[in-house]
């Protein structure tokens, strides 16, 4: 993806791109210049790569209601959890408490990952819900 990368910034010459494993965003003020973006796009991955965007993964939206982008939706002055991502973090946890419980997981296991799902929440204005998490923790034993 290095090569597709080099593509969007320097023959492109996107300035507002980030990328991860095969997941990107580019932001613009300007619809016609990002739809422009497309088929340029779309003929790299195709010709050079052998991949295709998502239909359903691609879309324009207003910055106003926030970039979805790796389990968070990220807005100009903060950044919150996608709701997806939080139900996931809490059933999961769940799962954890209850293989603790019955003793199939230990102490540390669990508190390793009551400390990778409040690292999730740090990236997000989540303060609310790593309390909640850790309450299921202290309040479970």
């Amino acid at each position: 993806m290095n090569e597709f990368d080099q593509f969007v910034k320097r023959d492109l010459k996107v300035k507002h791109y980030a990328r991860y494993t095969d997941d990107f965003v580019i932001v613009s003020g300007n619809l016609a210049y990002l739809e422009g973006l497309l088929p340029p796009i779309r003929s790299f991955l195709k010709e050079r790569l052998s991949l295709d965007l998502h239909p359903k993964k691609v879309g324009i939206h207003k910055l106003g209601r926030g970039v979805d982008f790796l389990g968070y939706t990220t807005f100009p002055n903060h950044r919150l959890l996608r709701t997806k991502t939080r139900r996931r973090i809490f059933k999961n946890f769940e799962l954890r408490l209850k293989e603790f419980e019955r003793g199939a997981l230990s102490k540390g296991k669990l508190e390793g990952a009551l400390n990778s799902y409040l690292g999730v929440l740090g990236h997000a204005d989540a303060y609310g819900l790593q309390e909640k998490l850790k309450n299921e923790f202290w309040f479970s034993r």
